[in-house]
């Protein structure tokens, strides 16, 4: 179920009337309260969306922060709301969003245990045996853990606290023939978790490990004729692999190995032109998470108005 959602569904148009509905917005409806645990993600989406769209003071800063703080937990991590577990996804969330807002000095002044207590939630789920990460203290393993886990740090200037090369090798380990990645060792690739990979080594520093061509290779084969990318071979077109598969693609060097303009149609039509938003595939219904996705992939196409996003 998405953050939310509404009445509206994607629609759809022939290239020249295709433009970018920035000032439609929707009201919360009952699907915000039943995805309480998608609360600071969706902030994070949200927000994020807003500071690419070039209305970054759309959401109020103080507040947002106070809703971040509420979410933290006294060992330093970050629930999904107020009196959630604590968890890396949130926490890197957490983490994102006061970025976003020039806010991690918040941590020092109001925050539960200052930067090096949030620092050390995340350092303290490593498995210093094999590199990976924990998603939280159950015990769960994923290569978005990992990536989130040097993405935050790295934010922090807390890299040192873990240890990187193991994180790296983990990393390759979790290398397919096909050039892509998985979500553990002998894992199918994914774009997804290839985005996660991708970012990991160029966090670390470590982009010479990938076979370029061949993961471009297996990238570009993710799109589809209407122009949508997918997640994997044989699945149908999604908007959010416009960001998982063209920013792993824009970080290797090979975006020009798609074809944008296929691609930017494809996310337009996506778009309820009434309410705002944008869905997986045209006809759907819009969310926030689709919606900042493919924002950042039409930013990574340089679509005009946009603000440029990095590819990491």
């Amino acid at each position: 179920m998405s953050l939310v959602s509404g009445p509206g569904r994607a629609g759809s148009g022939t290239t020249d009337e295709l433009q970018l509905h920035v000032d439609a917005h929707r009201k919360d409806e009952l699907e915000y309260w039943l995805t309480e645990h998608l609360r600071l993600n969706g902030v994070y989406w949200g927000l994020t969306a807003l500071h690419l769209l070039g209305h970054p003071d759309a959401l109020p800063r103080d507040q947002t922060i106070d809703f971040v703080l509420s979410c933290q937990h006294v060992n330093g991590g970050f629930g999904a709301a107020p009196k959630h577990d604590a968890h890396m996804l949130y926490t890197v969330s957490a983490v994102q969003i006061l970025a976003t807002v020039d806010a991690l000095d918040e941590l020092e002044k109001r925050g539960k245990g200052g930067v090096q207590r949030v620092a050390e939630f995340i350092a303290n789920l490593q498995d210093r045996e094999t590199g990976t990460f924990y998603g939280d203290e159950w015990g769960e393993k994923d290569t978005r853990f990992l990536f989130g886990a040097l993405l935050a740090l790295s934010l922090l200037h807390k890299l040192s606290l873990v240890d990187v090369e193991k994180a790296v090798i983990h990393v390759q380990a979790c290398q397919n023939i096909d050039g892509g990645f998985g979500i553990s060792p002998g894992a199918e690739s994914h774009s997804g978790q290839i985005y996660t990979c991708v970012g990991a080594l160029w966090i670390a520093g470590r982009l010479d490990l990938i076979d370029i061509d061949r993961l471009g290779a297996w990238l570009s084969e993710r799109q589809l004729p209407n122009g949508g990318l997918n997640g994997r071979p044989e699945k149908l077109e999604d908007v959010c692999y416009s960001w998982w598969v063209l920013s792993s693609l824009a970080t290797i060097g090979k975006s020009h190995w798609i074809d944008g303009e296929k691609l930017k149609a494809f996310i337009l039509n996506c778009q309820d032109p009434e309410m705002g938003g944008i869905a997986d595939r045209p006809g759907d219904m819009v969310d926030v998470f689709h919606t900042v996705f493919g924002i950042a992939g039409l930013s990574l196409l340089k679509f005009p108005g946009l603000v440029e996003v990095d590819s990491v």
